[in-house]
């Protein structure tokens, strides 16, 4: 018999729908039922696409024995970290508080007042590697509560106290200048990892961010050692096996520190950062590299990601029937050389085995390869090529396709929107356009009520429960802002203004400081607050950038008073852990170069008109905001007062409050960009 998450949006909770466990969605009836029984409270965590999840469902959660051991003695709540990323910062800070790890499945035993005082990760049926299993905790738990629950109450109130102490070192008056720059630069350096690209070891994360930051370092600086970095790591991505050599689009790491083994799930939210990331590296250096991948991961996302209500879903599973009837991580991605073979004949996969080093003994599992790019191919090749991987992919086509999560997460749309606006402006792709605009369409339409204020997730063009957070109003915003310079659209420009006036009003804090959920937000046992990226930049940051272009886009000085202030926490730590405020560094960057404002007017139907607005698309001067339409033309305030200049279309470059004299020439506007 189905549970009570058998009517939940998320894909996540549904999955669960049909557990023994009989599992409550986050809710106050949950904790009210916990009182009532004067029971603790299992709270587990997770998210569709995550491998260990799945593990421990099939392994735990959907065992008779174990689930009447939940049932009879926990209220078990279950919670999609995607849907609701506030209960998972709160608890997930605690979890790393108390074991100095974290990560999915988040285990957290509660008290009926929502207080942690047990925590865990994945917990194996048996024990093993020195962990307990799962029984045994549950049974351990169950103890404590029934014989030692003075003490149980104590840790319970000692963690939330500890947790309420925990104010953020804000850093002080004041943003960062050259000198954080320069220090955030030699501090990337260090840790930079000169042979494989990217930094630090293994797991190895997409540096997403942090690319931003070098590319926008480079072009006001004109370092080369930020834009080597920036281009060897974006190369050695592509050529890796995190990205996918025959359909495009990047998983979400690679364990090793080589790119060479993914953790196979591809989410939006990486696919539409590193799209905007090679664009910008494109526009940065001309590579043929970065216009492929750029190109090839908007298909991607369009292909693979678009709901038929127009916008994007979240992610696509790790895992996938591999044709015995077993899901296993991979399987829809990996190759042997017999499989190579059957689908080429012996001569093309003598050479695709080469071409994509697929080995005998194989670089994955069970002498299977994931497809890597190990160089490139010569002329000679590239037709033969060609058709080789049109053949892998129709064959990889006739696999088991890994799940899809299909619900539409407002935050990650609007990096996917500002993604594709951009891309399909750089490549004179109209199509990429349109898909964001449609996407942005559904944002406006299923996630923002009367008054602005954001549904976090829809599902099935079916709005959900939870408020939007700080990251939906900031990455919506951001892809607004993106779509009004693209379309020259100036009602994008508004929606985008109305967005940043709730997060000036809700979300921000005494001096500058922001807070990741609204004032008016459900309460938990503290109010989530952080400026470090995860694997999307983190709201605060998110929201300075945003908040920073709207500024330079209608003169407004609360916005920009709103984006300096958040800035000053990017001073303090900006130095000190670069890899873990990267967007705040490349928002940064657009500061300390006003960010330019550049207006393009004239008829769009005129071909000088068209030339000077490419020249202003392609600039890479660090968050430039571009305005563009017919002089006169109300629909942004960048055109107000400026005409044509002696009938011909003319571009206007404004910096720091004053204005250079407008120019007509492209090879001129290019100069001052």
């Amino acid at each position: 018999m189905p549970n009570r998450l058998a009517h939940e949006t998320s894909p996540y909770l549904l999955q669960h729908a049909d557990n023994p466990v009989d599992w409550w969605p986050w809710s106050a009836e949950a904790f009210e039922e916990a009182r009532r029984r004067d029971v603790p409270v299992l709270l587990s965590v997770g998210y569709s696409s995550c491998h260990w999840c799945h593990v421990m469902a099939h392994e735990s959660f959907e065992d008779d024995t174990t689930a009447a051991l939940v049932n009879d003695n926990f209220v078990a709540v279950k919670v999609d970290r995607e849907e609701r990323p506030d209960v998972d910062a709160v608890y997930m800070e605690a979890v790393q508080a108390a074991t100095g790890q974290g990560g999915w499945p988040m285990t957290v035993f509660l008290t009926p007042d929502a207080a942690p005082f047990y925590f865990g990760t994945y917990f194996p049926p048996e024990p093993r590697h020195g962990m307990p299993s799962f029984p045994e905790v549950l049974e351990g738990v169950r103890a404590a509560w029934a014989d030692r629950r003075g003490e149980v109450d104590e840790v319970a109130d000692r963690i939330v106290k500890d947790l309420a102490g925990r104010s953020l070192a804000y850093g002080g008056d004041g943003v960062p200048g050259e000198e954080e720059l320069a220090g955030a630069l030699l501090a990337l350096t260090r840790e930079y990892d000169a042979t494989r690209g990217g930094f630090g070891g293994a797991p190895k994360f997409p540096p997403s961010m942090v690319l931003e930051f070098l590319l926008r370092h480079h072009a006001r600086t004109g370092s080369e050692g930020a834009l080597q970095m920036a281009a060897d790591t974006c190369e050695a991505m592509a050529r890796g096996g995190i990205y996918d050599q025959l359909g495009g689009g990047f998983s979400r790491y690679a364990v090793d520190r080589a790119w060479v083994v993914p953790h196979f799930e591809k989410m939006l939210y990486d696919n539409a950062l590193l799209c905007r990331v090679y664009a910008h590296l494109w526009k940065a250096t001309g590579s043929d590299l970065a216009r492929r991948v750029a190109l090839e991961t908007a298909d991607f996302m369009v292909r693979e990601l678009r709901t038929p209500e127009g916008g994007f879903a979240s992610a696509l599973d790790a895992d996938s029937d591999d044709g015995s009837g077993k899901h296993v991580e991979g399987a829809y991605y990996v190759w042997t050389p017999a499989q190579l073979a059957e689908v080429l004949g012996a001569e093309d996969a003598a050479l695709a085995a080469a071409h994509y080093g697929v080995t005998e003994d194989g670089t994955f599992e069970h002498g299977s390869s994931v497809l890597q790019l190990p160089r490139e191919a010569g002329p000679a090749d590239a037709a033969r090529l060609a058709s080789i991987a049109a053949r892998l992919l129709a064959a990889r086509e006739e696999r088991a396709r890994p799940g899809r999560d299909d619900k539409v997460v407002a935050a990650w749309n609007g990096l996917a929107i500002a993604a594709l606006a951009e891309t399909g402006a750089l490549f004179d792709r109209s199509d990429l356009v349109e898909r964001a605009t449609e996407a942005a369409d559904l944002l406006v339409r299923v996630h923002m009520d009367e008054a602005a204020r954001l549904t976090r997730t829809s599902k099935d063009g079916r709005a959900g429960t939870n408020a939007g957070v700080l990251e939906d109003y900031a990455d919506v915003a951001e892809g607004f802002l993106a779509l009004a310079a693209v379309t020259g659209e100036g009602t994008w420009l508004e929606f985008a203004g109305f967005l940043l006036d709730i997060v000036l009003d809700r979300f921000t804090a005494e001096g500058g400081a922001l807070y990741d959920t609204a004032h008016d937000a459900e309460a938990l046992i503290r109010r989530p607050q952080d400026p470090t990226d995860n694997a999307a930049p983190s709201g605060w940051t998110a929201a300075a950038g945003a908040l920073l272009s709207y500024a330079a886009h209608t003169g407004s000085e609360a916005h920009r008073a709103g984006a300096v202030g958040a800035l000053g926490v990017v001073k303090a730590l900006g130095p000190r852990a670069p890899r873990f405020i990267g967007w705040g560094l490349a928002v940064a960057e657009a500061l300390l170069d006003g960010p330019r404002e550049i207006a393009v007017v004239g008829e769009p139907s005129d071909p000088a008109f068209r030339e000077l607005r490419r020249t202003a698309l392609l600039a890479t001067t660090p968050g430039a905001v571009l305005a563009t339409g017919a002089p006169g033309g109300e629909e942004f305030p960048l055109l107000a007062d400026r005409p044509l200049v002696g009938g011909a279309a003319a571009a206007y470059v404004c910096r720091h409050f004053t204005c250079d004299a407008p120019v007509t020439d492209p090879a001129e506007l290019r100069r001052k960009l």
